[in-house]
């Protein structure tokens, strides 16, 4: 196979064949085919992030364009809108901090700037009130949130999709992280070390929570098999035709970064050239090798996904 007439520069041209080897078939039609679509696509200017030292505990996935919000989010990107005087992001933000988990990366896409400007690299957080009063003055606040940003759209036009983001971000991830959407109303929901613990002893690549299927998916996302004693069991994905009970993914996990590396994921830690790819299918394929588990979680949550719902959540 010869060079592509957009890689003259030979240098340039091995640069590429070494990045993409490795998420590539080893051989035959399907190796030389894929390299061939790759090698007509230029590289972004935007390397593979930095860590400088920063591991994040968890990701906030707030790049999607909300269309069925339109036209809120014609103007306003979709974790910004507000519940009771607060953008929904920022209800996720404090209860990472109250739950000791310090350093967040956000990735964005749609009016990413206007998340940036709203948080900055820094968020003070107030203990929940009802303990404050409890508590020395000394520890009356919570260290505060330190934010990095994963700037999909500047970076390359457009969201990247849930796990093609994650694997952009992951070079500044933890190897066990937490990930939810920055859309989704859930306050009560708790960040605690026990949990994170408890995954990283399992063995398994996710750990997901799941709630009873609201009235837009009342067919459900996955299954729960077999839980023990603390609710936990095997995340499942039942056949069409299963009378097996299927519950809603909440978008609440724990992620072990090998999820995002082969077999699971093809794509390369960092994502240099912006492969988009869902998360579903990576959480299917270790669905089918016993390494999900999950748990129902009764808290109050609700996927903001139209307007209605958000006036509903403000009355």
């Amino acid at each position: 196979m010869g060079t592509s007439p957009r890689f003259q520069d030979q240098k340039h041209w091995k640069r590429c064949v070494k990045l993409l080897r490795p998420t590539l078939p080893t051989h035959g039609l399907g190796y030389a085919l894929k390299l061939y679509c790759f090698a007509n696509i230029d590289l972004p200017a935007t390397p593979t992030p930095s860590t400088n030292g920063f591991r994040a505990s968890a990701i906030v996935l707030a790049a999607g364009r909300g269309e069925r919000m339109r036209p809120l989010t014609d103007t306003c990107p979709k974790p910004l809108l507000q519940v009771h005087g607060k953008p929904l992001m920022h209800y996720h933000l404090e209860a990472l901090a109250r739950g000791g988990f310090n350093q967040a990366i956000v990735n964005t896409a749609w009016l990413g700037e206007q998340i940036e400007a709203c948080f900055g690299s820094e968020i003070g957080i107030q203990p929940l009130s009802i303990l404050r009063e409890q508590l020395p003055k000394r520890e009356r606040t919570t260290p505060p949130m330190v934010l990095h940003y994963s700037h999909e759209g500047r970076d390359f036009g457009s969201a990247l999709e849930t796990a093609g983001g994650i694997a952009r971000a992951l070079p500044q991830l933890a190897p066990v992280f937490w990930s939810m959407a920055g859309d989704v109303y859930a306050p009560d929901f708790r960040f605690t070390q026990s949990a994170i613990d408890r995954f990283a002893a399992s063995g398994k690549l996710a750990h997901v929570w799941l709630v009873p299927n609201p009235e837009h998916n009342h067919k459900g996302d996955f299954g729960l098999e077999s839980p023990d004693a603390q609710g936990i069991g095997q995340c499942t994905d039942p056949l069409a035709d299963s009378t097996e009970p299927r519950y809603t993914f909440s978008t609440f996990a724990l992620y072990h970064c090998n999820l995002f590396t082969q077999p699971w994921c093809d794509i390369p830690a960092g994502n240099p050239l912006g492969i988009k790819a869902a998360l579903a299918p990576l959480l299917r394929k270790a669905m089918g090798h016993a390494k999900v588990s999950a748990e129902i979680y009764t808290g109050r949550w609700t996927d903001v996904g139209t307007p209605e719902r958000l006036a509903q959540l403000n009355t």
